[in-house]
């Protein structure tokens, strides 16, 4: 059975070593290449990629996606949609979702993959709907982790709700790069049993067995595998996508991509990167694995993540001690997966439960809201000790936490209307209001010398 191949280098790849800093024109400059590799799609928008342009590089991310659109001529384009978060860090209404859907796909999104941190399904229906009316091709993403209830049996009853619900096809999420070779044969050997959808894996290199992993999977049966081409693969990536070609070349999983149009777009894309390191964007040591995470469950984002809020306490000396609560406040929490929102919330509980001395003496609000049912239900339950001792006696919701939310997307048209030129300005005002006014703003006023977007904190971006 011939495997598939999706390239993250356009998203994940870059999201993962140089925290998504590649700009659009670099994007394009490749895209003639990568379009004549083979791949079954390319990964090159969702994520952090949205929040990043705004940010970081002063570009409309909805003109990234029109403009690769327009290069690309043979090959899907597939974007990552955080379900009801969408491209944020919270719940956003039904209008905001139901209308960022339609827009990602009129601008050239093939395939949507959508996952919620919590694998709460409830956080995917409306985007799921979404997709299906609008015509795009749907893909839900199990997040993978593991813990005492995230057992074979959590995962092969989650994807047959997956199939129900109405997925084109199925993803092994494995964020953190901790899915072991062994398990990734037994995991897709049962749901290969279980459902009729095509399986893809999403791994990341980070804990050193990610090819071995890859690899199992294929022999298992997956339909799909993400790699990364070379000059932004392996590290805290995606495994490279010219080994894995080598790797299968001949059998009969053979991907059959074009050899040498790879070659050519790594060149062009080592010559990108190799910008990137020599101004220090991208770091060493994004590009080595670390077994440690195989260890504490810990992805690769968030362990650098913790070694920077510990530098910057000048307590980088208890990275070991928060290493080890990292696991116990997730335990305290009902075992979430450690992906974005959940990773940046678990990380900071714990650095603040050693540094203070006492464990949850400070609470951060995200954290309550997460007691609170706010970004949907534990996998596992939360104890009424630990419950009472982070909101005491509030309330804990048991419906869905976009429910309550009202209709946002006029209002904010209204309250921008000297502002927007479009729906998809409102839609960025309605994720990121705090960079996207200035960013319109910038827009609007400026005729022949554009201005940089205003200064804003950086936010450590890792899924």
């Amino acid at each position: 059975m011939q495997v598939k191949i999706v390239d993250t280098s356009l998203r994940d790849g870059h999201q993962s070593l140089i925290a998504t800093r590649m700009t659009t024109d670099e994007i394009l400059s490749v895209l003639p290449e990568i379009d004549e590799i083979g791949y079954y799609a390319l990964e090159v928008w969702g994520g952090a990629t949205f929040d990043s342009c705004l940010r970081f590089l002063n570009e409309d991310p909805w003109e990234r996606l029109r403009a690769i659109k327009a290069k690309t001529k043979k090959t899907k384009l597939q974007m990552l949609l955080r379900g009801q978060n969408l491209l944020g860090y919270r719940n956003y209404p039904d209008d905001i979702v139901n209308l960022f859907v339609k827009k990602a796909i009129e601008n050239g999104i093939d395939i949507i993959r959508v996952f919620d941190a919590l694998n709460d399904i409830r956080n995917l229906e409306e985007s799921v709907a979404a997709i299906k009316k609008y015509g795009g091709e749907c893909q839900i993403a199990l997040s993978y982790t593991t813990s005492p209830v995230h057992t074979l049996d959590y995962y092969v009853d989650l994807a047959q709700k997956v199939e129900k619900l109405g997925a084109d096809s199925l993803c092994i999420k494995d964020m953190a790069g901790v899915l072991l070779p062994n398990d990734a044969y037994e995991l897709v050997s049962r749901l290969k049993a279980t459902i009729n959808i095509p399986i893809e894996l999403h791994t990341h290199s980070t804990g050193g067995v990610a090819e071995m992993t890859i690899m199992k999977a294929i022999e298992a049966g997956v339909d799909i595998v993400d790699t990364a081409l070379s000059p932004f693969g392996s590290g805290t990536s995606q495994p490279t996508s010219e080994s894995i070609q080598y790797a299968l070349m001949g059998s009969k999983y053979d991907p059959k991509l074009n050899i040498e149009k790879m070659n050519e777009a790594a060149e062009k894309l080592a010559k990108i990167r190799d910008r990137y390191l020599e101004s220090g964007t991208l770091n060493v040591k994004a590009l080595m694995q670390n077994p440690n995470i195989l260890k504490y469950q810990v992805p690769g984002g968030m362990l650098s993540n913790l070694m920077s809020q510990l530098k910057n306490q000048g307590a980088i000396d208890k990275l070991e001690d928060v290493l080890k609560e990292v696991p116990r406040v997730r335990a305290d929490l009902g075992y979430p997966p450690l992906v974005t929102p959940l990773s940046q919330m678990v990380g900071t509980q714990a650095v603040i439960n050693v540094l203070s001395g006492e464990r949850y003496k400070m609470i951060p609000n995200e954290i309550k809201e997460y007691v609170k049912g706010l970004y949907g239900t534990p996998p596992a339950p939360i104890s009424d000790e630990m419950r009472k001792l982070i909101i005491g006696d509030e309330e804990v919701i048991t419906y869905r936490p976009a429910d309550k939310l009202k209709p946002q997307f006029e209002e904010i048209k209204k309250n921008y209307q000297d502002l927007v030129s479009s729906d998809e300005d409102v839609l960025s005002i309605a994720l990121f209001e705090s960079v996207a006014v200035p960013f319109l703003k910038n827009r609007k006023s400026v005729v022949s010398s554009p201005s940089k977007v205003d200064e804003v904190v950086e936010i450590n971006l890792y899924i």
